[in-house]
C-alpha cells in the first residue's frame, strides 16, 4: 500500500474508477523512460560513431549500407543531415541523456516539479517535430532510409504520445476531464496506431525496396 500511494502522482482526480493507467505512475514513467532512452541513446550513438568514421574514411561503408535505398551512409551525405551545422545524432545523445536521468530521478522516489514536466513536455514536442521532418526529408526529397533513424523515429512517437497523456492524466497539462479520460484509456492504442501509420508510409513509400 505504501508502494502504491508513493507511485501515484499528485493532482490526479476525475478518472472513472479513481487510479491512472499504469504507464502515467511515477514508477511507470521511469520504467518507460529509461527503455526508450536507452534504446533512443544506443542508436543516436551508433549513428555517430558511424558518422566518425565516414569522416575518417570517405570509402567506409556504414553498417546499415543495405541497399540503395537503405543506406546510413548516403544519408550522412545529405544537408539534411546536418540541419543545425552539426550532426544530428549529437542531439539525440544529448536529449536521450536528459530521458535517462530524469528515469534515475523517478527510480529515486523523487518527484520533480510541475514546471519540469512541462519543459520536458516542450522539450520531447520539439523533438518530435524534428523527428517528424525527418521523416517527410527521407520519404519525400532524399528517397532513402536510414535504418538507425528509423528506431530514433519509433522512439520519439512512444514518448511524445505516452508523455503527453502522462502530464494529462496527471493534471500537469490542463485539460478537460474527457481528454484525460481518453488519453487514461486510449494512450497505447494511440501509440500503437501512429506507430503503424509510420511503418505503413514506409513501405508504401518504398515498396520497390521492400517487394523488389
Amino acid at each position: 500500500m505504501e508502494d502504491d500511494a508513493r507511485d501515484a502522482p499528485t493532482g490526479v482526480n476525475g478518472l472513472q474508477g479513481g487510479g491512472i493507467p499504469a504507464f502515467a505512475s511515477d514508477r511507470g514513467v521511469a520504467w518507460l523512460f529509461a527503455v526508450c532512452g536507452f534504446i533512443g541513446f544506443l542508436a543516436s550513438g551508433q549513428l555517430v560513431l558511424e558518422r566518425l568514421a565516414l569522416y575518417e574514411d570517405p570509402n567506409y561503408v556504414t553498417s546499415c549500407d543495405i541497399s540503395p535505398f537503405v543506406s546510413c551512409g548516403e544519408v550522412f551525405r545529405t544537408w539534411q543531415a546536418a540541419l543545425f551545422g552539426f550532426p544530428n545524432p549529437l542531439i539525440g545523445i544529448a536529449a536521450f541523456t536528459v530521458i535517462l536521468t530524469t528515469a534515475m530521478v523517478l527510480f529515486s522516489c523523487a518527484r520533480p516539479a510541475r514546471w519540469y514536466w512541462r519543459g520536458l513536455q516542450v522539450g520531447v514536442g520539439l523533438g518530435f517535430l524534428f523527428v517528424v521532418w525527418l521523416w517527410s526529408q527521407a520519404l519525400f526529397e532524399i528517397h532513402i532510409l536510414c535504418l538507425y533513424c528509423m528506431v530514433v523515429w519509433a522512439v520519439m512517437i512512444v514518448l511524445t504520445v505516452l508523455l503527453t497523456a502522462r502530464n494529462v492524466i496527471c493534471g500537469d497539462l490542463p485539460a478537460p476531464a474527457g481528454l484525460r479520460q481518453f488519453l487514461a484509456e486510449w494512450a497505447w492504442p494511440l501509440t500503437v496506431l501512429l506507430l503503424v501509420a509510420a511503418a505503413a508510409s514506409v513501405f508504401f513509400s518504398f515498396s520497390q525496396a521492400f517487394l523488389g
